[in-house]
């Protein structure tokens, strides 16, 4: 009975979002997507998830000068950099490699450039999760990724690549949204939207149970919390946040 009331709501919504399936079968939505609606969404969503989880990222970020490498320096690459919403939580001095597999972030990325000059930009790769063969193994001392891994193709792969760029000892940085708890009300709605959400913003996915790639990946150590994000009428309130090192 809740997989037929699943897939009647969805149909429901699929009728309601009917514009969008048809530029998608005209093989419409997905380039403007990408280049104009995404970054557009993006950019207003990221203000207002920057607010719900500030405190957060502060606690999080907190320990990053601690895997600075002997030579002093500390290299961070962040993977779906989008508009730069982490910059600001960045100790000074440090030396960021940034990497979207969207290219059309430039606009906002640039302001929040200006706007973090404690940080050092040192290039901006288009380059999926998955393939980061544009950075050398074991170059980076931390791995920054936040609200990327609901999106990417595969999720084991892209931890395989951030295991692969981190130098020993150095650590991966995290804060996704992720499937609510199967008995919950959260998560019939998230199976409800999973198909449209997935459509309209761009491949994001409502329930990867993302702590579980993480713990089974090669990390050394995996310090990882369950919160819940203020983030009324979406169903992307359930989170993951913390960081594995190699």
């Amino acid at each position: 009975m809740a997989q037929a009331n699943i897939l009647f709501f969805r149909a429901c919504l699929a009728l309601l979002a009917m514009p969008i399936y048809l530029l998608s079968f005209l093989g419409i939505w997905e380039p403007f997507c990408k280049k104009v609606f995404f970054p557009f969404f993006l950019e207003r969503f990221s203000a207002v998830h920057e607010r719900k989880t500030k405190k957060h990222k502060e606690e999080l970020f907190r320990n990053l000068p601690d895997f600075t490498s002997p030579s002093g320096e500390l290299k961070l690459l962040e993977i779906g950099t989008g508009c730069g919403a982490n910059f600001q939580f960045y100790p000074p001095g440090c030396k960021v490699t940034c990497t979207d597999i969207n290219p059309n972030f430039q606009q906002s990325l640039s302001k929040r450039m200006n706007k973090n000059q404690h940080v050092h930009y040192e290039r901006f790769l288009v380059a999926a999760g998955e393939d980061l063969h544009q950075v050398p193994s074991g170059s980076v001392d931390a791995v920054i990724c936040t609200l990327v891994l609901c999106s990417v193709r595969n999720v084991n792969a892209t931890l395989k690549e951030v295991l692969r760029v981190l130098r020993p000892g150095g650590a991966f940085y995290f804060l996704e949204h992720v499937a609510a708890d199967h008995s919950s009300w959260k998560y019939f709605w998230q199976q409800i939207c999973y198909p449209t959400w997935k459509l309209v913003f761009d491949g994001c996915c409502l329930t990867r149970e993302i702590w579980k790639n993480l713990e089974q990946a090669n990390f050394s150590e995996v310090k990882l919390q369950h919160i819940s994000v203020t983030l009324p009428w979406t169903p992307i309130q359930p989170h993951i946040i913390g960081y594995a090192v190699k």
